[in-house]
């Protein structure tokens, strides 16, 4: 394997953490030649929150581990500033979203433009044949329909998949991802076998612009004037006015804490009316729906949906999925077109802004954004 590698580039996207680390430590091993790359996606003064205690993908520490880890291995690493267009494609839409009364999921539009079609344009002005990543999920080539294939990786708590449904087939077709046959257990066994320093470096979970975890007060420093423009909206039950909320983009489908509301019963938010700067709320029976509808579809199995589609249907990353009825009803199905989904069984808070994603088996067939339920 090293020598049919020995002439093939691969940039590698570094986080800093122990998943790329080992990655990195693979490649070299099956003798790629490798240029690690970690991308600059924000500036601190742009987003807010603050530097210490920052422990996102892109953070100072990670920058530095990352740079550490390919001089050890031995082989170039760079820092790549690509805070104008994640600012725009990721940033921007993010925002975006909260205004419309959606709950956005900013990791699927990072690495379909920034990890991959950004990633791939300098690598390919680098020389690089392919670019690899870290995640958990499987890849291979169907023969009969020459379509790149996402499964879900060997480590099921891991598994990355859903973040990836909206990846293109011209990307997937430059793509490595050298831990699809690890669990995380064995990748921090690999770490210290290569006595690599990140092996016990713990997880980023937060969404790396917000450094503080904390959405509404990254909207409040984007937009100051959000909560004297959006507070003191109505609180409706059953068509009546119950309270007042301090701003529809601080709530979210499914929220039950932080209402502010006094009632006999727990209640919930059931929907978003950004266009009166209205809240509902209602109890939670009225949670729980059959049918959704989304748009923005990407497929990665098939070249379409027309023809009904019997698949597995997650709504949500850590949701369990289940079977559903998948109808493409227009588009190309490369970031385009929409998709109907009818559950066998109610599914809970179906939140228009997040991604639905539907499997076969373990193979990852595509995925939309929500736009509403029925």
């Amino acid at each position: 394997m090293t020598s049919q590698n020995k002439n093939k580039t691969v940039v590698l996207g570094m986080s800093g953490g122990v998943d790329s680390s080992v990655c990195a430590a693979l490649l070299v091993e099956q003798g790629y030649n490798v240029i690690g790359i970690t991308i600059k996606t924000f500036n601190y003064d742009d987003v807010g929150g603050t530097i210490e205690g920052d422990k996102s993908c892109c953070s100072l520490d990670g920058i530095n581990d990352a740079r550490i880890i390919a001089a050890k291995l031995g082989f170039p690493h760079y820092v790549m500033d690509f805070s104008e267009v994640f600012g725009k494609e990721v940033i921007d839409n993010f925002i975006d979203a909260y205004m419309h009364g959606r709950t956005p999921n900013p990791c699927v539009i990072c690495n379909r433009k920034i990890k991959w079609e950004e990633l791939l344009r300098k690598g390919m002005q680098l020389g690089a044949d392919y670019v690899a990543m870290g995640h958990y999920a499987k890849l291979r080539v169907d023969e009969t329909t020459n379509r790149y294939i996402i499964a879900r990786g060997k480590d099921e708590k891991k598994d990355q998949s859903y973040m990836l449904w909206n990846v293109t087939q011209e990307s997937l077709s430059r793509t490595l991802f050298p831990l699809a046959d690890y669990t995380k257990e064995e990748v921090r066994e690999l770490a210290h076998k290569y006595n690599l320093r990140t092996a016990e470096k713990g997880e980023s979970f937060e969404i790396c612009f917000i450094t503080d975890n904390n959405y509404e007060r990254f909207l409040k420093h984007k937009l100051p004037t959000i909560e004297n423009d959006l507070s003191g909206g109505k609180v409706i039950l059953n068509n009546e006015k119950i309270g007042e909320h301090n701003g529809f983009p601080f709530y979210t489908v499914g929220q039950r804490k932080g209402l502010g509301i006094a009632h006999p019963d727990p209640l919930y938010v059931t929907s978003i009316d950004y266009k009166q700067n209205k809240i509902n709320v209602g109890y939670e029976k009225e949670l729980f729906n059959t049918q959704l509808f989304a748009s923005k579809l990407n497929l990665i199995k098939y070249d379409n949906l027309f023809d009904e589609k019997k698949l597995t249907v997650k709504i949500r990353y850590k949701d369990t999925d289940e079977p559903a009825i998948v109808t493409q009803l227009d588009g190309n199905g490369n970031g385009e077109g929409r998709i109907k989904i009818d559950f066998e069984i109610p599914k809970r808070a179906i939140t228009p802004g997040q991604s639905v994603v539907f499997y076969e088996g373990g193979d990852l067939v595509g995925g939309a954004i929500i736009d509403a339920v029925q």
